[in-house]
């Protein structure tokens, strides 16, 4: 065995970092926004829990344990309920995303960290400690290679949340530095995610997270046990980037510059509609062609500006995201999103389902939707829309979008949070008094022992 290198490696490094971080180094604002970001998880768990696909991993599970399966009467052991609450949260593509990566982050974290604070007895302030160690490190984690674990066929979230989740359950645990380096290194091994669901809206994108904070329980339990990992698992020459962006060139000083005093994690975004991040401006820019008065049967084509690193995601191949197979499909296809914005008026939860996939209106005008590649876009600094219709008449109209609404240029607000919360809740079959005495605790929530037992219904 080779003797270790003298320099510390980044795993080592993010250790050091998040151990230091006590709950007097967590400011205010953090704090509000590890408030909001589990409002949002939670809701979008409810809306989830009765939907095809929960089903069908609720029946692949084994009930029995201590933890909570977000709107689900039964408990699981820590690694299941992770799993459960991560799919569920990530399963409409309604969850936040950090533009710098991009990746979503809340959407791992949270579950594992949830989950093993009810396994191992600890209380809120470990929680929120563990939350915030972890997305934070998770949306730095995004920044050292952007785009390319996407471009190298891999989801972001889904191979970096591993580690991010690790990170969490570590800090909320209360493993030591060595442990932490190891729980990180075995991580590494864990992550997995190819993105071959673009091909025809299988459901593979909402397992991820949840088999990322179950792995990321998983790895923090065998590094606390001693099981040994790679110090040098992010950098190595067969490390994680190496293996999942297919390069090692990156800056991995972003993972721990400013640590504790800059927070990534406060320009993360609240989606304001159920699709994937990219689509979001250009939902904007439809409805602004809606609020026209322009009528679809008049318009000849749609010609958009959109991003390089969109167009394998959201453009190709052009003719089944003109008619994409079913409504998740859908939620990433440019075409469909402006065309359903631009005839229903929204894109809510309703907008995605698979009969209005298959609404002849809304593929007539997604079928007149193209692109061209805009070199110059700031992708994935900054996520923009742009429309032009032309129509039959010859008309031009124009609209476009410079950044994403619910992300750092235009925020929600907490209380626009707290509605979507109450929509997601609804439309899961939770009342508004169920939903309400639970947003009543959330300001106390990581100030005493965790109790997740009101969520088991």
């Amino acid at each position: 065995m080779n003797a270790p290198s003298a320099a510390p490696s980044a795993t080592e490094l993010l250790a050091e970092k998040a151990a230091a971080l006590g709950p007097a180094d967590i400011p205010a604002p953090v704090r509000e926004c590890a408030e909001r970001l589990l409002i949002d998880i939670v809701g979008l768990c409810v809306a989830a829990r009765r939907t095809d696909y929960m089903q069908a991993v609720i029946a692949a599970c084994d009930a029995g344990g201590p933890c909570t399966a977000i709107g689900h009467a039964a408990t699981y052991d820590p690694g299941t309920a992770a799993l459960i609450n991560g799919t569920a949260a990530h399963g409409e593509d309604f969850d936040d995303t950090f533009e710098g990566g991009p990746v979503h982050s809340s959407v791992v974290v949270i579950p594992a960290v949830l989950a093993a604070c009810e396994r191992f007895g600890r209380d809120g302030r470990a929680a929120l400690a563990g939350m915030v160690v972890g997305i934070e490190v998770l949306c730095r984690l995004s920044m050292v290679i952007p785009k390319a674990i996407h471009k190298s066929g891999f989801h972001p979230t889904s191979v970096l949340g591993t580690m991010g989740a690790t990170l969490a359950v570590a800090k909320a645990m209360g493993l030591d530095r060595r442990q932490t380096v190891n729980a990180l290194g075995n991580a590494g091994s864990l992550a997995s995610g190819i993105i071959e669901y673009l091909a025809e809206g299988a459901w593979t994108k909402r397992l991820h997270p949840g088999w990322a904070a179950k792995a990321g329980v998983a790895a923090a339990r065998l590094g606390q046990s001693g099981f040994l990992g790679p110090r040098t698992v992010l950098e190595g020459t067969h490390g994680l980037y190496y293996g999942f962006a297919r390069s090692l060139e990156g800056n991995y000083g972003v993972l721990t510059e400013g640590f504790g005093k800059k927070w990534y994690m406060e320009s993360i975004t609240f989606k304001p509609y159920a699709t994937g991040t990219m689509n979001q401006p250009y939902i904007d820019c439809a409805l602004r062609l809606r609020k026209r008065g322009i009528n679809p049967a008049d318009v000849k084509e749609i010609l958009c500006e959109t991003a390089e690193g969109y167009v394998h995601r959201l453009w190709d191949p052009l003719p089944s995201k003109h008619r994409p197979a079913n409504g998740y499909a859908g939620k990433f296809s440019a075409p469909y999103n402006i065309a359903v914005a631009f005839m229903t008026g929204g894109a809510g939860l309703a907008a995605f389902s698979d009969e209005m996939a298959r609404d002849a209106r809304v593929l007539a005008l997604a079928s007149k939707v193209r692109y061209v590649v805009d070199p110059n876009n700031p992708y994935p600094k900054a996520f923009t829309g742009h429309v032009r219709a032309t129509l039959n008449d010859g008309t031009v109209v124009e609209e476009r979008q410079s950044h994403i609404r619910g992300g750092a240029q235009e925020p929600l607000g907490r209380a626009e949070i707290e509605e979507k919360f109450h929509g997601n809740c609804k439309h899961g079959g939770w009342t508004r008094e169920q939903a309400q005495h639970f947003l009543d605790g959330v300001p106390r929530f990581f100030d005493g022992p965790l109790d997740l037992a009101l969520l088991r219904r």
